[in-house]
């Protein structure tokens, strides 16, 4: 006798399929957690690939006048140390001066800047001075332990030399590596990669270029304006704001609202306004002016994404999240397009 009732159609889902999704399910969970326990390690191979790529650039056109590559890369390296030495031995002198005396002012500036009327009416308002005594022994707290694992991990100096001795390796034997990697690759693959590296390499040399330049100029700038309105410790805060005109966006706020208040206490409210409006128009002057006419041919990034970029990658990663942010972004902007555009390939093929 036949069954009358529905046939019972077989499971499309295998167990080969169950494996595969569980494995790679752990292998994205195993990434998250390296990457999450090796940030130090993370951010120096990020530093070290950018610093690389950027001497790359001009490692590469002596080696197309002729020059061996293998004497090519040691005068690179050797003139980039020559010139952070040369710039370092210039500026130590005034610098360190000038730092060790805005240490020693600092408490006084404290004292003077909460009696401006600013800070004494938000105080007022807003009883800021008790609330900022109750989060300083928090802030302590949890700065201490931050501070504690940062120079057991590594101090300055360990790490720019371990910096400058990763990107000198991935000098000489990453475009080795590259290109044993893209020789693994098939025929009809292989020059979409090649492609793909080379806008990455163009992206992110021109992206290093780029900074530095903007730095040095905001630096050079900055430090000038505050040279000629009679700001003390002018070196040291120009280099500072130099710095932090690399953190795109969040890096100009914070010279503002640094050196406004310095000023204030320093040199009283209209030196203060001065500072403030100097910063606000060099911030408009360096981010719709310097920076796309630096990065027009190279990092071509939509403003939004890059907002969201520093967002998240500061969350995650903190400071060098937000330095390596732009250059991620275009990173994954060149893949994605570049799988929409085989996706399309596939797609229009018969």
């Amino acid at each position: 006798m036949q069954p009358t009732g529905p046939a019972s159609s077989a499971s499309q889902v295998s167990l080969r399929t169950v494996f595969t999704i569980c494995a790679g399910v752990l292998v994205v969970a195993a990434a998250v957690v390296f990457v999450l326990r090796t940030q130090v390690a993370l951010t120096l191979a990020l530093g070290a690939a950018m610093l690389a790529i950027g001497m790359d650039h001009a490692v590469a056109p002596l080696a197309r006048r002729g020059l061996p590559r293998k004497w090519a890369v040691p005068l690179v390296v050797l003139s980039v140390v020559a010139l952070s030495a040369g710039v370092g031995l210039l500026l130590a002198p005034p610098l360190v001066g000038q730092a060790r005396a805005f240490t020693a002012a600092a408490p006084a500036i404290w004292e003077r800047l909460q009696q401006t009327p600013l800070l004494l009416a938000l105080d007022v308002r807003f009883d800021l001075h008790e609330k900022l005594k109750e989060s300083m022994p928090a802030a302590a707290g949890a700065l201490k332990p931050v501070l504690g694992a940062i120079g057991g991990a590594l101090s300055v100096v360990g790490g720019l030399v371990t910096l400058l001795l990763l990107a000198v390796f991935m000098l000489i034997f990453g475009g080795d590596l590259v290109a044993a990697l893209l020789a693994e690759a098939s025929e009809t693959n292989r020059a979409r990669y090649q492609a793909v590296v080379g806008k990455i390499y163009r992206s992110v040399g021109g992206y290093v270029a780029g900074l530095a330049a903007i730095c040095a100029i905001n630096a050079t700038v900055t430090s000038t304006f505050l040279a000629v309105v009679g700001m003390p410790f002018f070196l040291p805060l120009g280099i500072l704001s130099g710095v932090f005109s690399s953190v795109p966006y969040a890096g100009p706020l914070l010279s503002v609202v640094l050196l406004g208040l310095l000023a204030l206490a320093t040199g009283g409210p209209l030196k203060a306004l001065a500072t403030v409006v100097f910063c606000l128009f060099y911030a408009q002057v360096e981010g719709n002016v310097v920076a796309p006419l630096v990065f027009r041919r190279t990092v071509h990034v939509s403003p939004l994404l890059v907002t969201l970029a520093i967002l998240f990658m500061a969350e995650f990663m903190g400071l060098p999240g937000a330095l390596v942010a732009v250059p991620a972004v275009a990173v994954a902007q060149i893949l994605v397009r570049e799988l929409l555009a085989l996706r399309r390939e596939q797609v229009a093929a018969p």
